[in-house]
C-alpha cells in the first residue's frame, strides 16, 4: 500500500476510501513522522536503493529540476550513459542508508570521516547533500563507505543506553563561526541541555543568540553533534530538524540511560 501512495496527497488517499487525517494520525503515532515526511522517506529510500553501487553520481539528478527526490531514480535512469562514473578511488562522498529506532538515516562519509548523519525525512536533506558537494569538491556516491559498520555499532550501543560520547573522526566543512557553535554543542554533557543563550556565552558571543540558533540548525551530524540538546531558555523543545518528538525521544533517552 505505501509504495502505491509514494505520489499520493490527500485527493489520492480519499480516492481509496481513507481518511486523510485518520491517515496522518497513524503515521505520526507509529512512524513519529508525518504522512508526507515518510513519502518523502520512501522516495529517498527507493533512490538509493536503485542505483548501482560505486557507479553513478547523485549530483547530475539535481541539475533535472528535480527539487525533491521524487524522481530521482527516474532522472539516473535517463542519465545512463551521459553521466560519469566515479571510481572508488578518487575523492568522493560515499552515501548509504542505515536503520535507527527513530526511522531511516542518511550516512555521508569520506576517508577522513563521516560529513553526513541525517533522517531520511529531513526537509534540508537535498540541499546539504548539493551543499556537502560544493565544500568538499566531491561527488556523492551510493556506497557502503568508511566508518558504516562502526558507525553502525556505536548507535546501537547508544540506543541502547549504553554509549554516552562517540570516537568516529567527523568532517565539518564550513565557516569557522559554524565550527565554533559546533565544537560547543559536543562540549554538552550527556543527559545535559543548554539554551541558545547559554551556548552564544560559551561561543564568545553573547548576543549571537539568533547566529548560534542558525548554525545548530546547519548542523549536518545529527546525535554525534547533539544539537538535540540545545532548548529554550523557558525549557520547551524548540528547534530541531530531525522533530521535536524526536528530540524528545534523545532527550528522554539520555536523561534516563545517565542516571
Amino acid at each position: 500500500m505505501a509504495k502505491s501512495l509514494v505520489r499520493t496527497g490527500d485527493a489520492g488517499v480519499k480516492k481509496l476510501g481513507i481518511d486523510p487525517n485518520r491517515v496522518r494520525r497513524w503515521f505520526k503515532k507509529n512512524h513519529q513522522m508525518t504522512f508526507q515526511a515518510y513519502l518523502r522517506s520512501l522516495r529517498l529510500g527507493q533512490a538509493l536503493g536503485r542505483l548501482t553501487e560505486g557507479e553513478k553520481v547523485i549530483d547530475p539528478a539535481f541539475d533535472h529540476g528535480y527539487e525533491s527526490l521524487s524522481g530521482f531514480s527516474d532522472a539516473f535512469k535517463k542519465l545512463t550513459g551521459s553521466s560519469p562514473s566515479v571510481s572508488l578511488s578518487k575523492n568522493v562522498i560515499h552515501a548509504y542508508r542505515i536503520s535507527t529506532p527513530l526511522g531511516p538515516m542518511i550516512v555521508g562519509s569520506t576517508t577522513e570521516g563521516v560529513c553526513l548523519l541525517e533522517f531520511a525525512d529531513r526537509r534540508m536533506l537535498e540541499s546539504e547533500l548539493k551543499d556537502l558537494q560544493k565544500r568538499l569538491q566531491a561527488p556523492i556516491i551510493t556506497s557502503r563507505g568508511p566508518y558504516i559498520k562502526e558507525l553502525q555499532s556505536q548507535l546501537a550501543e547508544y540506543f541502547e543506553g549504553k554509549r554516552k560520547n562517540f570516537s568516529i573522526p567527523l568532517v565539518t566543512p564550513g565557516s569557522d563561526f559554524q565550527n565554533r557553535v559546533w565544537r560547543v554543542l559536543r562540549e554538552i554533557p550527556y543527559g545535559e541541555t543548554r539554551s541558545y543563550k547559554n551556548q552564544a556565552l560559551r561561543v564568545g558571543n553573547p548576543k549571537a543568540v539568533r547566529a548560534v540558533a542558525r548554525a545548530n540548525g546547519e548542523n549536518r551530524i545529527a546525535i554525534l553533534i547533539p544539537c538535540h540538546r540545545v532548548i529554550g531558555s523557558d525549557g520547551s523543545f524548540v528547534g530541531y530538524g530531525g522533530g521535536i518528538s524526536r528530540k524528545k525521544y534523545l532527550l528522554d533517552l539520555e536523561q534516563k540511560s545517565g542516571n
